[in-house]
């Protein structure tokens, strides 16, 4: 059985591969510059690599160094932030780092939040956005809510807000069809035109949306195939919101996106048909994770049917 490195040389390691000196490494983990030299060349024996290349102006990594370091400095980092959670809040609060789906943070999640720090002053939510899967193995993220088909190999899932999508367009738009009230979607006989009229905004995320919506509502004959890869793609929801409300085209949008700006006139939906998609937001995070109190917490307060009433 191979043995585990001490903790103490792969501090050494990381504060010299940070700071790419010995010195000024020893001055960071309260050792001599001979102290550390010595924990890296032990390192180095015991894992049968070179892992800097010592030169006048300062160490460099080597290549296998810089694989090694990519992977423990995470780990360690991750140490550090138990330990300062634990003396913090005595394993009752600590910090969660969430990755949110960028227009799903922004409509959804940000306005609920207030209600979770309410009820959980202890737990500090640090939040970031990213396009596509979440790789917990090399992101410092903690967990995620992502749309996604849910659990994967040594990945837990819990849903929390399906994707149904409507069509919804600048009253500009409308011109032509009808002179239509807000109020009043456009008739099935004027919607095909108009669909075929104006460009449909599509979703690099969802890009099954259209057809499937199409379907949902009967019209997949009244719309021409070839119109349908005509739209601009967005790798937002957030950017078709926007793209409807200047009147670049149509946009399959979800409700809880789109109440502020229909309130205030600057969209109109189209249709009372509602397309759902079979994948959903889902909290993931690792099997390794999910004792976490910070995360336990979030999970129970996303669980809470009065966080996830529609608003």
């Amino acid at each position: 059985m191979t043995s585990i490195p001490s903790l103490m040389a792969l501090r050494c390691f990381d504060a010299s591969a940070r700071h790419r000196s010995f010195t000024r490494a020893a001055d960071e983990v309260h050792l001599t510059q001979g102290a550390v030299s010595h924990q890296i060349l032990g390192l180095e024996e015991q894992l049968g690599v070179q892992l800097f290349v010592r030169r006048r102006a300062g160490l460099v990594l080597t290549a296998p160094g810089q694989a090694f370091w990519n992977e423990i400095s995470a780990a360690l980092r991750q140490i550090e932030r138990a330990a300062q959670n634990l003396r913090t809040h005595k394993g009752l609060g600590g910090t969660l780092n969430l990755c949110v789906a960028s227009s799903f943070a922004t409509y959804w999640l940000m306005p609920r939040l207030g209600d979770f720090v309410a009820r959980h002053p202890e737990v500090t939510l640090n939040l970031s956005t990213h396009i596509g899967p979440v790789d917990f193995a090399n992101a410092p993220h903690d967990a995620a809510i992502e749309y996604c088909d849910g659990p994967a190999a040594g990945i837990q899932a819990h849903k929390v807000w399906p994707l149904a999508l409507s069509p919804w367009c600048a009253p500009a738009l409308l011109k032509g069809h009808g002179g239509r009230r807000a109020s009043a979607p456009v008739t099935r006989a004027r919607l095909g035109a108009l669909l075929n009229e104006h460009a449909l905004l599509r979703h690099t995320t969802v890009p099954q949306a259209w057809p499937e919506w199409l379907a949902a509502a009967g019209l997949t004959a009244d719309v021409a195939p070839a119109h349908l890869n005509d739209g601009p793609q967005y790798d937002l929801l957030s950017m078709a919101l926007n793209g409807a409300i200047a009147g670049l085209g149509v946009a399959l949008l979800p409700g809880y996106m789109v109440q502020a700006a229909a309130q205030s006139g600057q969209i109109v939906p189209l249709s009372p048909v509602t397309w759902t998609s079979d994948k959903a937001y889902y909290l993931r995070f690792p099997d390794w994770k999910a004792a976490m109190p910070p995360l336990q917490k979030l999970a129970q307060w996303l669980a809470d049917p009065a966080v996830t009433s529609p608003r």
